[in-house]
């Protein structure tokens, strides 16, 4: 027993093994399973399923057939595979939301688009469509190859005639061992367009064909793809990534509440996943602005309804559902097919040229099987007209024969013929023997030599091959789909990766940044409108000692450039201030910005890009001017750069944007303002010193930096809440490094000047005093006086330690008129009275 037993014993080396049985594996996965023909677009079990259907007649005129009936017959055959890969294989062959153009009539339920399955086999029934026969045109005329099927017992096709470029058309996706595929449907029209154009010149590019027949994928589905890239590189190379979005409309409620739409969605995107998603983001409060999400598809079409609140931004809510559902998706299509049994990654040229080649040698095939037949019946009918032009002694011959194998030998001694034409007289009917039969044997053979004259011409000249094959294709879309269009929307510019902008909502806010650092943004809505002189209200929970040293307004979507005491500059975009209720501290700017221990904002510029052709012009406390090209701010981001370099002792007070033909006024704290022409001051690099501005007297400082603007007026605050307005034009431009001229009278009413604002009457005025105390007054009631008036009163303060530290312009909100009057009632104090002093005629120092 030991000997038997060792004499059994086969060495192997296992990791060797394991190598061939995987391999063998792996190819037959690939080759028999998982990838498609590039000739048909057909992987196997597609192809077998179509071939049994044509065997058993289920085509497009017949009756339906239980998908069962179909599935055993494929089983028994030539699949010998589990019953629901065939059934699931002929389900996506009937489904028009899976293929572009169906080679299956369906009947029953085969499924949705919402992800439900199709009914088990036994209720569904299909049929073949009229495309899916023109997949098996030809087939008898020995135009492919057959083989054995799995018992050789049977053959089947190696490839089908394919007349229908199932696979450009359909697509295919399909996962290998170490491999996969994922190929786009097109429009039938567009490819057959490209087929004849690839056909009549050889030589055309991608690009040609992309620019004039192909312009992308057509989905089933439809929706819209978003940017050429995508698709050109598919084209190009084999792979690209598509990116699709859904079809959606706009829509506005009679109360003004907005509705989202959507008619279309990617492709391969289940439907009933994608609404559970939108309504899970609205449970969580991820998208806090959807109200209801409702689906109302039907029959029609799909409708995907997603309500919003009032007040919501349709496209930030728009952009945050692309971001976070399969509304936005990528197709990644990976052009993988079998070239000669072998997979290869395939361009559009590649396809086409294949497709191509396959019809060529399936008309070559086909026109040799019609010649062939052709001479066939010929020869016979030769014999017959022998026959006729003979047919008493042909009559003699059998009629003294023996039997017919005899007739047949006298009648080929006789006349020549062979055994072929001998057995077809012998075989004719005496009904065949009158004028009318005998003239359609001739006409028959004459009919024949023509063809056959053709068939030569044809089998002679590829060329004529080639023009056969473009008529057939040219014919396919009025045949087959006379009523198609294409349904997937293709949208040239390329959309990039969503940033945070895409999901904030444009608007108008105001920055409040306090002392020691802490900032918040709030919508401009949320302020009260008081007349001058009111009281106001408290907008800041400050903590002790803390009071608002600074604020803005500007859009959400804007650049902002801060600029620092230090004289550095930051730049972010506005909604990276978190937004805060008015009574809220805020975020420490240093969340923000990376500011060092003792740097503290002077100036905030908002902007909507950075430009050459724009200024930063800055002014320090101590009187020096300089003008830096906004370009050079591109690096700031939160971490700063340098934006002027200050004496010890000085600090950069204000900036302003400037442009060419601009002017500036620079206003000291103790009332005198000079106007210049911002081309006075060269443009620097940002790492110099500046020039000096204004000659100060005695201890005097720079309070403010304006850009003139004679649309506006000046409008300046003292610190005990006094003001007034003064007009451009009441000051000449003079050369920097003047003293300037008076523009406040102070003394006994006001000490110095706090700020000053270019504005206009639609500007409000916002006012913030050391304890946190905020006011907004319309500035067209704020009088203009000369520039020696003392003004008028315009804040009344809490306290008699408060004053005012900070202003700001806003934009007017736009209120009725009978409502601003009422709000103007809001607040009032007596004003004191308005004072104004002659000008000296000899101001200028």
């Amino acid at each position: 027993m030991e000997e038997a037993n060792e004499s059994r014993i086969i060495a192997v080396d296992v990791s060797k093994e394991m190598r061939t049985s995987y391999l063998n594996y792996a190819m037959s996965v690939i080759v028999s399973r998982a990838l498609p023909d590039v000739r048909d677009g057909l992987k196997p079990v597609h192809r077998r399923i179509l071939y049994d259907m044509f065997e058993m007649g289920i085509k497009a005129n017949s009756s339906y057939k239980k998908s069962a009936r179909i599935v055993g017959d494929v089983l028994g055959k030539y699949h010998p595979h589990g019953d629901g890969s065939v059934y699931d294989a002929l389900v996506r062959l009937a489904q028009d939301f899976s293929l572009r153009y169906p080679v299956v009539t369906p009947q029953g339920n085969f499924g949705s688009i919402d992800g439900d399955p199709a009914a088990a086999m036994r209720y569904t029934e299909v049929k073949m469509s009229r495309i899916g026969e023109e997949m098996l045109v030809d087939l008898q005329k020995e135009t492919v190859d057959f083989g054995p099927n799995y018992d050789e017992s049977l053959e089947e096709p190696t490839v089908l005639p394919g007349s229908f470029p199932f696979l450009l058309a359909n697509g295919s996706s399909g996962i290998a061992v170490g491999m996969a595929t994922n190929m786009a449907p097109h429009n039938l029209q567009e490819i057959c367009d490209a087929v004849c154009a690839v056909i009549e010149n050889p030589d055309i590019t991608i690009d040609e064909l992309m620019e004039e027949h192909i312009k992308g994928p057509d989905f089933p589905s439809g929706a819209v793809i978003c940017g050429m890239q995508g698709i050109k590189d598919a084209f190009t190379t084999g792979k690209g990534k598509i990116i699709m979005r859904s079809c959606y409309e706009i829509e506005t409620n009679d109360r003004g509440q907005d509705h989202l739409i959507f008619t279309e969605i990617p492709y391969q995107v289940n439907k009933a996943d994608l609404v559970k998603k939108i309504d899970d983001l609205r449970k969580d409060a991820v998208i806090p602005s959807i109200s209801v999400v409702r689906d109302e598809s039907d029959r029609k079409g799909i409708r995907v309804v997603v309500e919003l609140k009032m007040g919501s931004e349709p496209m930030v809510v728009l952009n945050q559902l692309f971001a976070r559902t399969a509304l936005q998706t990528n197709f990644n299509v990976n052009n993988l097919a079998l070239v000669n049994g072998r997979p290869q990654l395939l361009t559009l040229k590649d396809m086409l040229v294949h497709y191509i080649e396959h019809r060529q040698e399936v008309v070559t095939r086909r026109t040799r099987y019609d010649l062939r037949k052709a001479q066939e019946r010929a020869h016979i009918l030769r014999g017959l007209k022998i026959g006729l032009d003979n047919i008493d002694e042909v009559i003699r011959i059998i009629k003294e024969s023996q039997d017919n194998t005899i007739a047949a030998e006298h009648l080929i001694v006789r006349f020549g013929l062979d055994m072929i034409q001998a057995q077809a007289i012998i075989d004719m009917k005496l009904g065949r023997l009158s004028h009318l039969e005998s003239f359609k044997i001739l006409d028959e053979l004459a009919e024949l030599e023509q063809k056959i004259s053709y068939y030569q011409e044809l089998l002679a000249d590829p060329v004529k091959i080639l023009k056969v094959v473009e008529t057939e294709v040219r014919s396919l879309p009025a045949s087959l789909v006379p009523k198609d269009r294409r349904l997937t929307k293709i949208i040239r510019e390329e959309i990039g990766q969503s940033t945070m902008e895409d999901f904030i909502k444009n608007e108008e806010v105001v920055v409040l940044i306090s002392n020691k650092g802490f900032a918040k943004r709030i919508p401009t809505e949320e302020y009260d409108t008081h007349g001058r002189a009111g009281k106001g209200t408290k907008t800041a929970k400050l903590q002790d000692g803390d009071f608002i040293d600074h604020m803005f307004v500007a859009s959400t979507h804007e650049y902002v450039l801060f600029v620092t005491n230090a004289g550095k500059g930051y730049f972010t975009k506005v909604f990276d201030i978190p937004q805060a209720s008015k009574n809220a501290k805020g975020t420490s700017v240093k969340n923000i910005l990376q500011l060092e221990t003792t740097e503290r904002i002077t100036s905030i510029i908002n902007f909507k890009d950075f430009s050459e052709d724009q200024y930063i012009m800055m002014a320090t406390r101590k009187g020096v001017v300089k003008k830096v090209s906004l370009s050079n701010f591109r690096n700031a981001r939160v971490r700063g750069i340098i934006a002027i370099f200050l004496d010890e002792g000085d600090e950069l007070l204000h900036s302003e944007l400037v442009q060419e033909g601009d002017e500036c006024m620079l206003i000291t704290r103790k009332g005198r303002g000079l106007r210049f022409a911002q081309a006075d001051i060269r443009a620097m690099g940002r790492a110099s010193r500046g020039v000096r501005g204004i000659r100060l007297l005695d201890d005097d400082e720079v309070a403010g930096l304006l850009k003139v603007d004679e649309a506006k007026r000046i409008l300046m605050v003292t610190e005990n809440g006094q003001g007034k307005q003064v007009t451009f034009d009441s000051f000449t431009p003079h050369g920097r490094g003047t003293q300037g001229q008076r523009i406040y009278r102070l003394g006994g009413k006001a000490d110095f000047i706090v700020g000053a604002l270019a504005v206009n009457d639609e500007n409000d005025v916002v006012c913030v005093t050391l304890m946190g105390q905020t006011l907004r007054v319309h500035v067209k009631n704020i009088s203009v006086q000369g520039r020696n008036a003392s003004g008028v009163r315009v804040v009344t303060m809490k306290g008699k330690k408060d004053s005012i530290v900070a202003i700001a312009a806003t934009g007017d909100e736009g209120d009725d008129e009978d409502e601003l009057e009422d709000e103007l009632l809001e607040g009032v104090v007596p004003v004191m009275e308005q004072e104004e002093v002659e000008e000296s005629p000899s101001d200028v120092d």
